[in-house]
Order: C-alpha cells, then sequence, then structure tokens
C-alpha cells in the first residue's frame, strides 16, 4: 500500500514587495526522500524550506503534512533568549527521558552542552541548532547548510547518522561531496520555479546544464521567428493591413513572450589581481614550536612554501589551523624555531568570521571605508585594479542590485556576505591569498569560479577549508594537523592526503612486524609501528562511548518495561523500540571497533 507524502506544497504564490518569489509551485517529499535543495544564492532555496518548515506563511497555495508526521527545521541563525546554556536550548522540547540523545549528539557535533548561551559563537549556536533536530529526530528533516562550522570529522560523524536514518531530509549545502553522498533527488530553484529531478546531486550539473543548453535553443529559435515576422511586417504590412492583423497580433505576442522571459543570473564578475611578482620562496619555516598551556599546537614543523603554491591546512576544529598560519606570516611569534618571509609580500585575508565587514553599514559604506584599500568617507567610486569605478557599479558586478548598496550588511544572506567580502578582496592587487573558511554560504556556481580563479591566480594560496571537494580540486600540498602538535605534510588535496595517510599506516605496520621478527626495535621506529595519534585518541575515548550507549539501552529498556506505553502511545514505544535497536547494533560495533584497536596497541 502507498504511503502518503510526508509534505506537499500545492499552488504555493509568494511576493516580497516585488516580483513573485515562487509563484503556483507544487512539491511533495515522499518518506524516505534524500533531497538536495539547490540554487543560486538568493535565489530562494532558505524561504522555500521555511515555506515547508511552516515558518513562513505563503500568499496563496496550501502546505500539508501528513497526519502525526514531525517536521523539523535547522535554522541558519537560530535564536536562543531564555536559555542559559547551549545544551537548554537542544534539549527543549525533549521528553526528560530523552535528553540523553542531545549528550550522544554534542560528542559527534563536538559542542558542548554546557557552554553558556551568552558567550557563545555563531557556529556553537549553529552546532546547537543541529544537535536540537537530531535528537528530537522528526520524520523529515530540513536542513538549511548543516555543515556549516563543521570540521570534517563531525561532517563525517553526521553524514553517518543521515546515511543510517530512516527519516526523509531535505538538504541545503554548498559542499559537494556531502551532497553526493547523500541524496538520491534533487530540487532545483531557479528563477522563481522548482524542477525535481529523482537522481541525486551527482547528476545536477549535467541536467541543468541539459535544460539552459534546450532554454537557450528555444530562445534562438524564438527570436529567428521574431526576426522574420518583423521583416514581413516591415515590407509589407501596410499592403496587407486589413487582411493580416492576426499576424500582426502574433508578432506582438511573440515580442511579449520575448520579454517575460526572466534571464539566468549570470556569475560574478570576479578576478583576482596579481600584485608584483614574490620571491620565488614565500615562506621557510624550520623546526617550529607552539604550545598554549599545556595544549601542543606544532612540534617541530619544517614547512617551505614556494611561489604559486595552494597549501591547505586541515584538521579539527581547535587544532589551531588559523595560529600556524599567523605563524607562518609572523603575526605569531613561535617558541621555538624560525620562520623567513619572502621579499616583497602583498597579502590579502578572507577572514570566515568575516570580521572585516561592519554589520551595521551599508554595502557602499564598507567598501568606500576599508583603509586598506586607500579609500575612505564619501567617496563614490573605488579602485579596482587600477581602474576607477563607480561603487554601485562594481556591486553589480558581484550580483547585488542598486537597491541593495544602501541597504545594511546585517541584512544580507551569508552568500552575499562572503561575496561582499571577495569583492572588497580582488579589488586590490596582492600576491599571497590567505582563505581561511571561504567556501561557507557560496553557492556552487559562485564556488565553481573561485576555484577557477584560484587556478588562474598567479600568487601563492594558503587556504583553510572543511569542504573536501573544494580541497581536491584547489589544493597542491595539505597540511594535516590531527592534534597533539602532530602536523603533517602530503602532496594533493583531500583525497590524495587520505590516501597517503593510509599508506603511510600501513607502511608502518609492516616496518614493525619485520623489527619485531629480526629482533630489533630502535625508538625512532618504536613510535611509528603502534597507533597513529587519532587511533590513540579513539582508543582511549571509546570506554566513554561505550558507557554511554549502554546506559542508553538501560534507559530505553526502563521505559519499554512500562506495561501501559504501547496501548497508551504507540508512536512513542515505536520509536523507542527502533532507538534500542539502533544502540545495540551501536554498541556491537564500538565494541569491535575497540577490540580490533586493542589488539594492535598490543601487538
Amino acid at each position: 500500500m502507498a504511503r502518503a507524502p510526508l509534505l506537499q506544497l500545492s499552488e504555493i504564490s509568494l511576493t516580497f514587495g516585488g516580483d513573485p518569489i515562487f509563484e503556483n509551485l507544487s512539491m511533495v517529499v515522499q518518506p524516505g526522500d534524500r533531497v538536495a535543495l539547490v540554487g543560486r544564492n538568493g535565489s530562494g532555496k532558505s524561504t522555500l524550506m521555511k515555506i515547508m518548515a511552516g515558518l513562513i506563511e505563503a500568499d496563496s497555495g496550501a502546505r500539508t503534512a501528513a497526519p502525526g508526521v514531525s517536521v523539523g527545521y535547522m535554522e541558519q541563525d537560530p535564536t536562543m533568549e531564555g536559555f542559559e546554556t547551549l545544551g537548554d536550548y537542544a534539549a527543549s522540547g525533549l521528553d526528560i527521558d530523552e535528553a540523553y540523545r542531545v549528550e550522544m549528539v554534542a560528542e559527534g557535533l563536538k559542542f558542548n552542552p554546557q557552554g553558556l548561551v551568552a558567550t557563545a559563537s555563531g557556529g556553537e549556536k549553529r552546532r546547537a541548532a543541529l544537535a536540537k533536530l537530531m535528537a528530537e529526530a522528526p520524520e523529515l528533516m530540513l536542513l538549511d547548510e548543516p555543515t556549516n562550522h563543521l570540521d570534517i570529522e563531525a561532517i563525517a560523524w553526521l553524514e553517518a547518522e543521515l546515511k543510517s536514518t530512516k527519516a526523509g531530509y531535505v538538504l541545503i549545502s554548498h559542499d559537494r561531496a556531502f551532497l553526493r553522498n547523500l541524496t538520491r533527488a534533487t530540487l532545483w530553484v531557479d528563477r522563481g520555479e522548482v524542477r525535481r529531478a529523482e537522481e541525486g546531486f551527482d547528476g545536477f550539473e549535467a541536467w541543468r546544464d541539459r535544460i539552459w543548453e534546450e532554454e537557450d535553443q528555444q530562445r534562438h529559435k524564438l527570436n529567428r521567428k521574431i526576426k522574420a515576422e518583423a521583416r514581413w511586417a516591415v515590407e509589407g504590412i501596410s499592403a496587407r493591413r486589413k487582411r493580416n492583423q492576426g499576424r500582426v497580433r502574433a508578432l506582438q505576442d511573440l515580442r511579449a513572450e520575448r520579454a517575460g522571459q526572466i534571464q539566468r543570473q549570470g556569475a560574478a564578475a570576479m578576478a583576482f589581481e596579481g600584485g608584483s611578482t614574490s620571491g620565488k620562496k614565500v615562506v621557510e619555516a624550520f623546526g617550529l614550536f607552539k604550545s598554549f598551556g599545556e595544549k601542543p599546537i606544532v612540534q617541530g614543523l619544517d614547512l617551505t612554501v614556494q611561489r604559486g603554491d595552494r597549501i591547505a591546512f586541515v584538521g579539527p576544529n581547535g587544532v589551531g589551523k588559523t595560529t600556524l598560519i599567523k605563524m607562518l606570516l609572523g603575526q605569531v611569534e613561535p617558541d621555538e624555531g624560525t620562520v623567513k618571509l619572502g621579499t616583497n609580500l602583498e597579502i590579502a585575508l578572507f577572514d570566515q568570521t568575516r570580521a572585516q565587514l561592519d554589520p551595521d553599514m551599508t554595502l557602499w559604506d564598507n567598501l568606500v571605508n576599508d583603509p586598506e584599500m586607500g579609500v575612505s568617507g564619501k567617496a563614490d567610486q573605488i579602485m579596482v585594479r587600477g581602474i576607477p569605478k563607480h561603487v554601485v557599479g562594481y556591486l553589480k558586478e558581484f550580483l547585488f542590485d542598486e537597491a541593495q548598496a544602501r541597504a545594511p550588511v546585517r541584512a544580507l544572506s551569508g552568500g552575499e556576505k562572503a561575496r561582499l567580502l571577495l569583492a572588497r578582496l580582488m579589488a586590490k592587487p596582492s600576491n599571497l591569498l590567505i582563505l581561511d573558511e571561504p567556501t561557507n554560504d557560496l553557492d556552487i556556481e559562485t564556488l565553481d569560479l573561485l576555484q577557477d580563479l584560484l587556478g588562474e591566480y598567479d600568487g601563492t594560496v594558503l587556504l583553510v577549508s572543511h569542504d573536501r571537494d573544494f580541497l581536491d580540486r584547489t589544493a597542491t600540498t595539505t597540511v594535516a594537523m590531527e592534534g597533539d602538535g602532530q602536523a603533517t605534510v602530503y602532496a594533493g588535496g583531500w583525497t590524495d592526503y587520505q590516501n597517503q595517510r593510509g599508506d603511510r599506516i600501513k607502511a608502518a605496520s609492516s616496518v614493525g612486524k619485520q623489527l619485531s621478527k629480526s629482533g630489533k626495535q630502535p625508538q625512532a621506529v618504536a613510535r611509528k609501528t603502534g597507533l597513529s595519534f587519532t587511533e590513540k585518541h579513539r582508543l582511549e575515548e571509546l570506554p566513554g562511548v561505550i558507557a554511554r550507549l549502554e546506559a542508553e539501552i538501560a534507559k530505553l529498556e526502563t521505559l519499554m518495561s512500562d506495561p501501559d506505553l504501547f496501548t497508551q502511545n504507540p508512536v512513542k514505544f515505536e520509536k523507542a523500540t527502533d532507538a534500542l535497536t539502533d544502540r545495540h547494533s551501536k554498541l556491537e560495533e564500538v565494541e569491535a571497533e575497540w577490540l580490533a584497536l586493542e589488539e594492535k596497541a598490543a601487538s
């Protein structure tokens, strides 16, 4: 028997004081759907998701959720008024006997439930909002950029959870790898229309390009027909006015059809202006040691950055990636070791916190009051790669309209803030780019353009990112910071690093076996033949994970021992049964992992 859709939108129309955002939009989300929601920044993806969540009421049309189906929505900017800690917020709406889920999810997402809301960063609040949604376990999850502010380990955890869930979900994300690995259908928001393809994000770009090609062909045919009819009208209409009024009206209709077509939004006119050529060696670092208190950042790192390198720094949040870059730039002193900067460096910085943008100033003022660009006050022009340009004209190159020029920055979406920061960055020459999480909130098309520009850039790039696909497309070298001061240099991007790291672990294991047979155990090699830092850390945390899973199983078994639960609340009984099965399965996996690591450590 076919199951009813989880959610249905019928004939939805919405206008915010101008052109319609959506008009006569209809769509359904079926049980078990795993949907990518994609589209350009500003196309209405987040607005559509809020309509799906019931947070925005459409001007007309209907939103229908299946009876008894819970719909959960993860906000990009959650409000937490009235909550003292992040954990209080994440557990709100849960029964007392379900609050343990927050602790479990917090471990995977790496957020502290005891953290105070008053002092929490935007990233910590977003992780708490995601933890709240995951702990509530609704039948339909609406996730708006869930990977922003997550490190690669947390993204991998979230990916595994979403792969194993029985719930349906709709994802907005800029992370190609995340979307490719998880989705089986695609909703594409384009100029007020929502199209659906029954294939995951992996096939989206080919599907989009086919539609655009067909659209271009139809527009070309329409233009040719209008041209032919217009020639007929000029050459012979006066002699045949009465007999051919229908043909004249048809020409008017064709012109009206062309005028009514909504043009595709072009790509931002982005370009990096290469400054004067830097020295061949941009940075030379020898024997770097740095720690904050008892927390080591790097221990004995040697690194040479050559002109033209694209070096990515990867690792968990808080491991010290940004600190290491500041050391390489001479902004932070190492405890030991030396850093030598190359000659003639012109540095441009893209800051992940967007701190270079004043949220209370307008877009215009954020451009003309940038001292690094040499402009201030009430200027209406900006020097862009040596050419004076009007501020509004320059903003239009980055897809902002004239009305936005005088709007405050705080009114912009995350993607628009990223584009404005790129506009500032690209207005001045540079030969060393520092990009700290540049991909957050950018749409796929802008990401493609940014990747192409970095490939053509004459200078050097130091990059921090958790976007695996972006790292693969951009980085020529990866510095992996795995904690405890361990920083290892690998050739290539993320996938290359993963492959080489696996080979290194296998090689170390092989050497250990050979030395064991020969009876030799030099100290320098012995350190490499045990567990890697990540494995050692995992082995230390697994007993706690096992204890938590056992505690959760005990709570669930106590809950299900209530003889009235099934008759009084069958939905809750079913959820508890599924959760108990899931916890037993995870406990078996974790115990097997612990045993394998113990055996490896002992050998």
